[in-house]
């Protein structure tokens, strides 16, 4: 599922960059409906490319279930499905699309799938695709674009409409995320000036910051070597992003495969310390943060960090 679904948050990422200016006109439906404001025209273009991402995967969907588990993304809700479920479900919506295309194995058995759990798994992964610009989007009329997307029905916006829409919101995202990234940058800048000051913080030529919490007696690892680390990450407003511990396993990665930050910083740990880094924007996720919003544009992060072995 995830295979499948990947395509579309590209899609809905790109192509809902977010917060434009909007033809004038008003966009009215056969039935009067009317897309009167800016937001709602951002919203039934968004839907409208989110249904164009999901087509092969429509007709297996529950759309109340789907703008129900939108929304809970939205309020950073508990999943509406079990992690056992997911994969099974993936599996049968991959299945039963390829059987509408003409592209299941012959004599393969088609499996059912309910309907509503089918909108709950796809509605969490698009909700979570769009959810850094969800302060920006109406749900009911971006489900009101998809539904009028898989069942064929005319739009509100024309072809080109909703490209003057997508452009302008594209746009104002852009002017945005740059206003946002200076900030974060002189934010970073101010605090690690500081930060340099108190007493057992080391700072490198590259400006990572450090602090021993616990040193260990093991080897260093290298750039190319793996490791298996225990970790949380913070903004430095406190506000966490990620952390191992509360996944309750440790993570496993090369050196040379995450942020320069990381690399630089566990190269200097021996294996059975702790230590806490300050990251700067340019050697973490830089000028365009990280997928899914909660690392902004040159955000400082910082991170706890135990090495506990090389692999």
């Amino acid at each position: 599922m995830k295979a499948l679904m990947h395509g579309a948050a590209t899609l809905l990422v790109s192509a809902a960059a977010i917060t434009g200016v909007v033809s004038p006109s008003v966009a009215q439906a056969q039935d009067g409906t009317e897309l009167s404001s800016e937001r709602d025209k951002v919203s039934y273009m968004v839907g409208h490319d989110v249904g164009r991402s999901i087509e092969p995967i429509g007709p297996d969907l529950d759309l109340q279930a789907f703008q129900r588990a939108i929304e809970n993304a939205f309020a950073g809700g508990e999943p509406l499905l079990s992690e056992s479920e997911v994969p099974a479900i993936g599996q049968a919506m991959m299945m039963r699309s390829a059987a509408r295309a003409g592209q299941a194995p012959e004599g393969a058995q088609i499996p059912e799938v309910a309907k509503d759990k089918a909108g709950y798994l796809v509605g969490a992964d698009i909700g979570r695709s769009i959810s850094p610009i969800k302060d920006e989007i109406e749900v009911k009329v971006l489900v009101q674009a998809v539904r009028a997307v898989l069942n064929d029905e005319p739009l509100l916006l024309d072809e080109a409409q909703l490209g003057s829409v997508r452009e302008s919101f594209s746009a104002r995202l852009k002017e945005k995320a740059a206003a946002k990234g200076q900030a974060n940058k002189a934010e970073g800048e101010k605090f690690l000036a500081e930060n340099k000051a108190v007493k057992g913080v080391f700072t490198t030529p590259s400006g990572l910051q450090y602090m021993v919490l616990r040193q260990g007696s093991g080897p260093r690892p290298k750039p190319t070597d793996r490791v298996r680390v225990n970790y949380r990450g913070t903004l430095l407003d406190g506000t966490q992003f990620d952390s191992s511990y509360d996944r309750g396993q440790p993570a496993e990665f090369a050196l040379n495969q995450v942020i320069a930050g990381w690399t630089e910083g566990l190269g200097l740990m021996p294996v059975g310390s702790k230590y806490k880094f300050w990251i700067p924007g340019d050697l973490g996720y830089g000028a365009n943060g990280a997928p899914g919003g909660v690392i902004g544009p040159n955000a400082l992060l910082v991170f706890e960090v135990e090495l506990q072995t090389i692999l």
